[in-house]
């Protein structure tokens, strides 16, 4: 059975999960140096999982951009520690379908901004 994911449980995780980020010793400061209005971040978060979950359509940024401004900090263990808290978070909040269905998307997305990263870092390396 497909996972029935909605946006009322988006406008639940995300905030949770975020606040969590926040409360993190090594990623709360990352964040918040880098976020300057969070509930405008909350929001264009929301509209990124339900684009990616719900097909909804409602994210319209490039999220490789905006992480490539803050490549500095997106190593493999902050990456890690990012993706624990998320499974931590998903688990928490939502039901076991749901979670797994989220969890997976975010270790592929993860997975596939720490290829741009790092592509970013040896291209500029080689110039």
């Amino acid at each position: 059975m497909e996972p029935q994911l909605s946006e009322q449980d988006l406008a639940k995780l995300i905030p949770e999960f975020y606040a969590r980020v926040r409360a993190d010793p090594v990623l709360g400061p990352i964040f918040d140096s880098a976020i300057a209005d969070w509930d405008e971040h909350l929001e264009k978060l929301q509209a990124f999982w339900s684009s990616i979950m719900l097909t909804s359509g409602r994210y319209k940024g490039q999220p490789m951009v905006a992480h490539l401004r803050h490549e500095g900090a997106m190593t493999m263990g902050n990456f890690g520690r990012w993706l624990a808290l998320w499974q931590k978070t998903t688990g928490d909040v939502l039901d076991r379908d749901n979670a797994a269905a989220l969890q997976a998307k975010a270790a592929r997305i993860a997975e596939s901004l720490q290829h741009g990263v790092q592509f970013q870092r040896e291209r500029l390396a080689g110039s």
